[in-house]
């Protein structure tokens, strides 16, 4: 979406930024809402049906915003259609990283998930990091709407292709429960109360508010903040991305390395701690670097540095919440995403106001605030999940 806002929807439909963030944003308020209902729901059925609804629903939801666009060539309409789909794809969105998360800890040793992590969330970023490549070449084939409905196509096949061979174990498609029902209500009330799951889902808030800036304007920085050619500017938005999918294998094994050396207490957040701080650090720099290719060079630092620590963010938020542990990511994810939802409206409104240097410098802040919260999180040895 934020490639089809960039390229068509904000210069030639004539949606202005502001009202195309509240489109990008409200995805992720939809989104963000229904995370921890996803995680209760993957902690009681499993994680496989849940995943196969969200491929199935938003395929459907993809295809339907490009028929939007071919049947709504009025601004105002087309606006209005896109905040009530993309609403609608944020809530059945909402299973897809707690419920990977689980899949990981229900096939993975317990001494390789950080790594097994770090295979499986570059995918995300990797499909964002397409999109400026893939996503435009489909949109100058077929048009932004064709373009929407060719990928929701490939969404639904991918779903179909979960929904026959995925499975919550690698023996059962559909594993038995390991909690009695009767509990599950005091453990949430004890998980809203676990002080290092609380202090995880404040730091992923602070590294939800830095991702989502990269991830919704940096196509829109470098081309007319930059002013940047538009060959350049698709190149220079994607290394950034790239350069996050790439931190997190590095940061998933570097994760799983330190704790064996140092345990699970004292190994795990030395990865995030830094790497949050390295994030702020790489963004700043890129704010004060005048040079396009110093910024790029600053920008995919802080990414690939932002990278390494979402493994291990799942990682330690499955095995704190235990038996909820997919609720637990929920949680942790809620908070990023009510993180990110801000991003898109707040960096566009202080720009205008102060600068885009001050825009993008308060995420280099809010990850500096995330980076502190590891001082003080800790994952005993005994809630390893066997």
């Amino acid at each position: 979406m934020s490639v089809a806002g960039a390229t068509y929807l904000i210069p030639e439909v004539g949606i202005s930024p502001v009202r195309m963030g509240w489109v990008y944003s409200l995805f992720l308020l939809c989104y963000t809402i229904s995370m921890a209902p996803a995680g209760l729901l993957a902690d009681r059925v499993g994680p496989w049906l849940p995943l196969a609804l969200m491929l199935l629903g938003t395929g459907f939801l993809g295809a339907l915003t490009g028929l939007s666009g071919l049947l709504l060539p009025s601004a105002a309409a087309l606006w209005v259609t896109l905040l009530l789909v993309r609403g609608a794809m944020g809530m059945l969105t909402a299973p897809l990283h707690p419920a990977s998360a689980r899949v990981v800890a229900n096939w993975v040793p317990a001494e390789r998930r950080s790594l097994a992590n770090g295979l499986v969330t570059p995918a995300a970023g990797l499909g964002i990091a397409g999109t400026i490549y893939l996503f435009g070449a489909l949109i100058r084939w077929f048009g932004w709407p064709g373009a929407f409905i060719v990928s929701g196509g490939v969404t639904l096949a991918i779903g179909l292709a979960w929904w026959m061979f995925g499975g919550d174990t690698p023996s059962a498609r559909r594993a038995a429960v390991a909690a009695p029902p009767t509990g599950r209500r005091q453990q949430f009330a004890e998980l809203l109360r676990n002080r290092p799951v609380l202090l995880l889902t404040l730091s992923y808030s602070a590294l939800g508010y830095f991702e989502y800036i990269f991830f919704y304007w940096m196509q829109y920085y470098f081309g007319s903040v930059l002013h940047l050619d538009a060959a350049t500017t698709s190149l220079y938005s994607t290394i950034p991305l790239l350069a996050f999918a790439a931190g997190m294998p590095v940061g998933g094994l570097l994760g799983d390395r330190l704790e064996r050396r140092f345990g699970v207490a004292r190994g795990r957040p030395i990865v995030p701690f830094v790497g949050m701080l390295v994030s702020a650090t790489g963004l700043a720099a890129g704010i004060l670097v005048e040079d396009p290719v110093g910024v790029v060079f600053c920008f995919s630092i802080a990414m690939l540095a932002v990278g390494a620590v979402e493994p291990l963010c799942w990682t330690a938020a499955v095995e704190l919440g235990g038996q909820l542990g997919t609720t637990a990511a929920g949680m942790m994810n809620t908070g990023g995403n009510l993180a990110g939802f801000l991003a898109p409206i707040v960096t566009p409104w202080v720009s205008l106001q102060f600068g885009w240097g001050y825009g993008l410098g308060l995420g280099a802040l809010i990850c500096f605030l995330g980076a502190a919260c590891w001082r003080w999180i800790r994952l005993p040895e005994a809630a390893r999940l066997a």
